[in-house]
């Protein structure tokens, strides 16, 4: 057996491709396109509440009997540092003025959720055939009830030690994240992810040293936006493939409309990691807070807490079409994306694929 059909019969999907969860952008709507083009289609949890939850897998369990892969963060809930985060917002304060936002105004607490009982008996009500993790993975009764539930499990890894302990505990697939990729680092071993930058691995190097370090089949992520990337990573030996800023700018994805002209223009040096937004070290494509604030402060509260006083700026830059305070997540080829319907793109990008790896055995 191959080592695409080994993880395509595994996972239950006809290509080895998958989307990858983007919370924010990701919707039923993609997740749908992408699962009835052979794909497996991904939806982001880790912003949304429980009834949330339950009504975007309520959709896509009508509209498609295709797998589909739910995604969830399992991050450790901080405990909140209230002198920490007002010296937060102190550090924005000139922002709010400018914004004409009252400073006092009350902000609520960022909608970032770790994986938790709630979450876990809609996986073991709706079934879903792939339940992936960013940040590790939950504790093991948690995970026991997923496994229970019919699900395999897959989670990222950005370094061979990671890989090698999310295979011991339980993992079906692990998930190489390539310093290239866009969004947040799934670090996790490290005590501090924002040191642990330095020794973070590209795709190149990071997936044949995690195909090498564990039995389980490995999916190649970042920097990976066209048929090149895709026959590159299984060339280094990758099972399959997780896209997801080749998606932002397809319609079924949401997506700002500055975000969407960011993307459109991104160049190869477009994009920084950043932990102004979250806390925790993501990349995106730079803007006025990354650039002004950051890229990294050590002003910003720890995860999620971050969000809290970056969210009201946001929202009134957004109303007023401006995206200088949005996370503009995207990974460092998010340029070579092209516009077209996602169920469309997924067959492109392996039908183009085919075509580069047969072209390259032609000439070997």
């Amino acid at each position: 057996m191959s080592q695409t059909s080994r993880l395509t019969r595994l996972l239950g999907m006809e290509l080895p491709l998958l989307l990858a969860p983007m919370a924010g952008p990701g919707t039923p709507e993609l997740a749908i396109a992408v699962s009835e083009a052979g794909g497996l289609g991904s939806l982001p949890c880790a912003m949304l509440g429980a009834d949330a939850i339950e009504r975007d897998l309520g959709i896509i369990r009508q509209r498609t009997s295709k797998p589909i892969n739910v995604n969830f963060f399992c991050h450790k809930a901080p405990v909140r540092d209230a002198a920490h985060e007002a010296q937060w917002k102190a550090r924005l304060a000139a922002y709010y003025r400018e914004l004409a936002i009252d400073p006092e105004t009350p902000i609520s607490a960022a909608e970032r959720r770790p994986f938790d009982d709630a979450a876990c008996a809609l996986v073991e009500r709706f079934k879903p055939e792939v339940v992936s993790f960013h940040f590790g993975l939950p504790e093991a009764a948690l995970l026991s009830r997923v496994k229970a539930a019919g699900a395999r499990v897959i989670s990222s890894a950005t370094t061979a030690a990671e890989a090698r302990w999310l295979e011991a505990n339980g993992c079906d697939a692990i998930i190489a994240q390539g310093y290239e990729a866009g969004g947040h680092r799934g670090i996790f071993l490290a005590d501090d992810p924002i040191a642990a930058l330095s020794t973070q691995a590209g795709t190149m190097a990071l997936v044949p040293q995690i195909v090498d370090a564990v039995k389980a089949p490995v999916i190649a992520s970042g920097g990976i936006s066209d048929a090149r990337g895709i026959a590159a990573a299984f060339a280094l030996g990758a099972s399959a493939v997780q896209v997801g800023s080749a998606y932002l700018h397809c319609p079924e994805a949401k997506v700002h409309a500055g975000h969407r002209e960011a993307l459109k223009n991104a160049a190869d040096n477009a994009t920084a990691v950043t932990n102004v937004y979250s806390g925790r070290p993501a990349r995106g494509i730079v803007n006025r807070m990354m650039r002004e604030v950051g890229p990294i402060s050590t002003d910003a509260p720890a995860f999620p807490n971050a969000a809290t006083a970056s969210g009201p700026l946001r929202a009134k830059a957004e109303a007023a079409g401006s995206v200088d305070f949005t996370p503009l997540w995207a990974g460092q080829a998010a340029g070579l994306g092209r516009a077209m319907p996602a169920g469309e793109l997924t067959r492109t990008l392996m039908k183009e694929a085919r075509e580069v790896m047969r072209g390259l055995t032609a000439n070997s």
